[in-house]
């Protein structure tokens, strides 16, 4: 079984997200449990909102599990700068406690970028962030995941073996609650072919498994506007960038694009959607047909 979903416009709450990507077709979804320009360490979720979100799960048949939040994109857990790092920390913390009262799946995060050159160190911090938010929450299912990074500037987890580090440096027993999950432009602008053909797109995968011990729990799925190594984390419709459609197809082949989240993290055409209309976005619809017609053939 292949699980995919979209991130699509959150209009009217995360309950009309649901709808939107169920009504597109789709098996799972992504959303953002607060605005994601700021760090949510102090976002609570009402419970109003929690009862609105699991409703639309039971009326459309998503699965919790093939739900996910993505954190905040300001959290940076590798900072060497306490200040910045306590409030991320908290940050993802409160991610965690948000997406248990909704009962998902996972969260996934961007680890943040070494500021002072040290990746060893940095690396370490991410670690301990996410040990923190997993100790804060001892009883819940979400799993905590990182994603790659396109490696613009001191952004850490390009490579195998910094996602690797990362989650080698978690605690044992939590280190189940914990993994990663990749997008494929982060992979193609941090430098990683995956367009070369079926084997190269193989050994990539191999190697992040080798690397973290497990394959990925999610996957990004998104073209590049950027060229391979450009840094650029630049998202397109499949098929519009520089990646193009073959990839995707080989992708979907690929053992470890079963039973987990395959998120469209993709353009809408509509963003300005009203917010009591759970009408599908029409490039979500697009892209899901694709997906669909690469899968089977």
């Amino acid at each position: 079984m292949r699980y995919i979903g979209t991130h699509p416009v959150p209009n009217g709450g995360i309950d009309m997200a649901v709808r939107r990507s169920a009504n597109a077709g789709m098996k799972a979804v992504q959303i953002f449990t607060t605005i994601p320009q700021y760090y949510g360490d102090k976002t609570s979720i009402k419970p109003e909102r929690v009862e609105r979100f699991k409703k639309a799960l039971a009326e459309t048949g998503m699965e919790a599990r093939m739900v996910m939040a993505h954190a905040a994109y300001v959290l940076n857990t590798a900072t060497p700068e306490d200040d910045k790092w306590s409030r991320a920390r908290g940050g993802l913390i409160k991610e965690l406690e948000r997406s248990t009262l909704l009962g998902i799946g996972s969260i996934c995060f961007h680890p943040g970028a070494a500021t002072d050159g040290d990746r060893d160190a940095a690396a370490e911090r991410v670690a301990t962030a996410i040990i923190d938010a997993l100790q804060a929450h001892p009883n819940s299912t979400t799993r905590v995941l990182i994603e790659n990074t396109a490696g613009a500037g001191l952004t850490i987890g390009r490579t195998p073996d910094e996602i690797g580090a990362i989650l080698a440096a978690v605690l044992p027993e939590l280190r189940p609650r914990t993994g990663y999950g990749l997008d494929t432009c982060h992979l193609f602008s941090a430098g990683h072919d995956i367009t070369a053909s079926p084997a190269a797109l193989g050994a990539i995968l191999d190697a992040f498994e080798h690397a973290a011990g497990e394959p990925p729990a999610f996957f990004h799925l998104n073209d590049s506007e950027g060229v391979l190594g450009s840094n650029r984390d630049r998202h397109m419709l499949i098929g519009e960038g520089r990646i193009g459609t073959e990839t995707f197809r080989w992708l979907l082949q690929d053992r470890r694009s079963r039973g987990i989240p395959l998120i469209l993290e993709t353009p809408q055409q509509h963003p300005d959607i009203g917010d009591d209309d759970p009408t599908p976005d029409p490039y979500d619809v697009r892209m899901m047909t694709l997906l669909a017609k690469l899968s089977t053939e």
